[in-house]
């Protein structure tokens, strides 16, 4: 394979478009017919539900936490987790970059090149995590400190992290087989790994926090076990039912490098933004005291359980997408974006007033102080349907990332969490306090689900015009 063969340039998607118009149906190429709506639902559906398994897994290790009477404890587990989630960037990057690339490949009729593509992403991967690791496990205290943490609620998260943190190859593994899978849209078996890392976090927590009496230090444990049940849920169904995994020789890794780097770099650099946002608003919510950390901690352990059909947007529609810009069919991937918004539009009228009637209930499971419940109720009431404009952000980055425009991600979410968060939170602030920090990033997500939205419609008239 040359590199002009491994490329993913307009005038390959050209020289596709002609067999499938042709009818023409490239082995593997779901997408190119059918219902778009039904494909966009049962892609959201199943994704969301594995997705869902996995933000379970951040869920459960806070509500068990919280059980032990102690906000500081509940505060060091946001703490860690949102320091976390920087890892995760990497993982969600790489899952993208081999859904993205193996998906437009089976829509060109090239899905026997996806093996080696998935070895040689997967292998990046692997090294690439090992060194976060590394550096994660070394700083863990700095960065605590640098998003205000301190005390009890410091020591707390840096031993979580330096337990968890290691562990980061086996969990880019579990992702990336997600990943491929999903290119292929196998909707079920991708869904799968995440689901079995729910299901362990969900055995292990109490068995090892409460019944064997490893309190805060059981919670990392239990997460660690999880990691390794999803890398062996995803390894399993590709080493069965796809040819297993291709060892990447020098020629074919220099052939994939360019477009593995084209869509892997922007979409890290995309992801890690969200946890720098995150990073941002925890500093500014630490200044009111644990009481306002331990409820911001829930409310973002919240936010993916209850938008989880939103976030799984992202992942879900990219596969129709690529698919179909593959095959050079336009037509549908306008089609595949219009319906999502619709998707993300009901599904958020649908989610407000359950939050609305669920504020007391949330937190008294959680047993939040007093002090806290004014960033529940503002969360509820003001930021829920406000979230219909991430929803629009996340939509966005799919169609970029599938349509040759990966860098247009990076730069829509770094301003969305740097931009969209840093001046309107402490604006925020200064009106209405903790709740302002809350209501203020939401704003930012407004504007930010807007422009991207309006990006993403220029991007496909513009390849109309091809």
């Amino acid at each position: 394979m040359t590199p002009t063969d491994a490329g993913s340039e307009e005038t390959g998607v050209r020289a596709a478009a002609v067999p499938a118009a042709s009818g023409g149906r490239p082995g593997g190429a779901k997408f190119l017919t059918g219902s778009l709506m039904r494909h966009v639902a049962v892609m959201t559906l199943t994704s969301s539900v594995g997705l869902l398994a996995l933000f379970v897994v951040d869920f459960v290790n806070l509500f068990f936490i919280s059980q032990l009477g102690d906000p500081a404890l509940t505060a060091g587990i946001g703490f860690a987790s949102t320091l976390l989630f920087l890892n995760s960037s990497l993982n969600i990057g790489l899952m993208i970059t081999i859904s993205a690339l193996a998906a437009r490949r089976i829509g060109m009729g090239r899905a026997d090149t996806t093996r080696a593509l998935l070895g040689e992403v997967l292998l990046l991967g692997i090294v690439l995590s090992a060194i976060i690791a590394a550096i994660f496990w070394t700083f863990a205290p700095q960065w605590v400190e640098l998003m205000g943490g301190s005390g009890t609620a410091k020591d707390a998260a840096v031993s979580y992290i330096r337990i968890v943190a290691p562990f980061g190859p086996i969990t880019v593994t579990g992702m990336v087989c997600s990943g491929f899978l999903r290119a292929y849209g196998d909707a079920r078996r991708a869904m799968n790994t995440t689901l079995a890392m729910a299901i362990g976090n969900a055995v292990f927590d109490p068995l090892l926090i409460f019944g064997l009496d490893w309190g805060f230090v059981g919670a990392a444990w239990s997460t660690v076990i999880a990691i390794i049940l999803m890398a062996i849920t995803g390894v399993v169904p590709i080493l069965r039912h796809y040819g297993g995994f291709a060892m990447p020789s020098r020629e074919s890794f220099a052939a994939n490098l360019a477009d593995i780097r084209k869509i892997m770099v922007p979409a890290v650099l995309t992801n890690l933004a969200t946890p720098v946002g995150g990073i941002i608003a925890f500093r500014l919510i630490a200044v009111y005291g644990e009481a306002s950390v331990a409820s911001y901690a829930v409310i973002g352990r919240i936010i993916p359980l209850a938008f989880c059909l939103l976030f799984s947007l992202s992942g879900s529609i990219g596969p129709i997408i690529g698919q179909n810009y593959g095959a050079g069919q336009l037509g549908r991937v306008r089609g595949t974006i219009d319906r999502a918004v619709i998707f993300a539009a009901g599904f958020t009228l649908l989610i407000w007033p359950v939050l609305i009637l669920g504020v007391d209930t949330i937190g008294w499971l959680f047993d939040l102080p007093a002090g806290g419940m004014d960033l529940i109720h503002a969360f509820a009431w003001v930021v829920v349907p406000l979230f219909f404009f991430n929803g629009l952000l996340f939509i966005a980055n799919a169609s970029f990332n599938n349509l040759d425009r990966a860098s247009w991600s990076t730069w829509t979410n770094w301003g969305r969490n740097t931009l969209g968060v840093l001046p309107l939170a402490m604006l925020g602030s200064q009106l209405a306090g903790a709740p302002g920090v809350l209501i203020g990033q939401a704003v930012g997500g407004v504007l930010f689900g807007l422009g991207a939205y309006w990006l993403t419609r220029h991007r496909v008239n513009q390849l109309q015009r091809i």
